[in-house]
């Protein structure tokens, strides 16, 4: 058509080239401004190359990130991703911290079913006396039968003797091995009380010692509450600053004026 001038395809090209790099570098700009101003992440990935985004990056990159202010300053680093030996290090050190608060409230609950036990140590005393003289009462008990089972063993061996070369009863080699039997048992009940009975003095000496140290405690807490309550009442706060104190009203004098007449 008259008027009309076709483009050159090649000189067409470059044109659209330009104009599609303009639109991009305007879009880039205007992105820029947006994440600007809600805040940008910037990290560098694994090539080197830098990346801007209003938008946490999917994964945290190997080298961390730092997100930027509407003025372009950082305000907040994000760590990289931890390593698996660091991953295992954190793990390790998370049940360890675990293994440890669950050892003190262990511990609190013995100590306050410990003071809920005893209000003195006369009463340790007298727990401790009574569980030993349990177990004093039942050794002799022990000792005592064992004694009998002894002087009928010998009175078994002497009948025994008597039949020489003879056949024994079976009814006399029964009893003897019963008796063998509950001698032996006696013997055995009576080293597992002695046992105890040295486990029960240590356990007492532990829970008095233990009930020394918390009283001590309570007490050094209770002279420290005192020491900051007299404190506090020899150096009140001023007036103004009580809670509910009544703040000083200014009345305001009203200005004095001129007439010219």
């Amino acid at each position: 058509m008259i008027g009309i001038e076709q483009a050159n395809p090649v000189e067409r090209w470059p044109r659209a080239r330009l104009a599609l790099c303009a639109v991009a570098a305007f879009t880039a700009a205007v992105f820029a401004g947006a994440a600007t101003a809600a805040g940008t992440y910037k990290w560098t990935d694994e090539q080197g190359v830098v990346h801007y985004s209003d938008k946490a990056p999917a994964e945290t990159p190997a080298k961390g990130a730092t997100v930027l202010d509407k003025q372009g300053r950082p305000v907040k680093k994000i760590d990289p991703p931890l390593t698996p030996e660091q991953i295992k290090a954190k793990a390790d050190e998370e049940e360890r911290a675990r293994a440890l608060a669950k050892a003190k409230d262990e511990q609190a609950r013995k100590d306050r079913a410990l003071m809920q036990s005893y209000t003195s140590e006369s009463e340790i005393d007298i727990a401790r006396n009574r569980a030993i003289s349990t177990l004093e009462s039942q050794i002799k008990s022990a000792e005592a039968f064992s004694a009998d089972l002894t002087r009928r063993q010998k009175s078994i061996a002497k009948q025994k003797a008597t039949y020489g070369s003879k056949p024994i009863p079976i009814e006399l080699e029964r009893e003897s091995t019963a008796v063998d039997n509950e001698l032996s048992r006696q013997t055995i009940l009576i080293r597992q009380k002695q046992e105890e009975l040295t486990l029960v003095t240590a356990k007492y000496d532990t829970i008095k010692e233990r009930w020394r140290e918390i009283l001590a405690d309570q007490q050094r807490a209770a002279a420290a509450a005192a020491a900051a309550e007299a404190a506090k009442a020899q150096n009140p706060p001023p007036a103004s600053a009580k809670p509910g104190a009544a703040k000083p009203v200014t009345t305001a004098r009203p200005a004095s004026t001129t007439t010219n007449k």
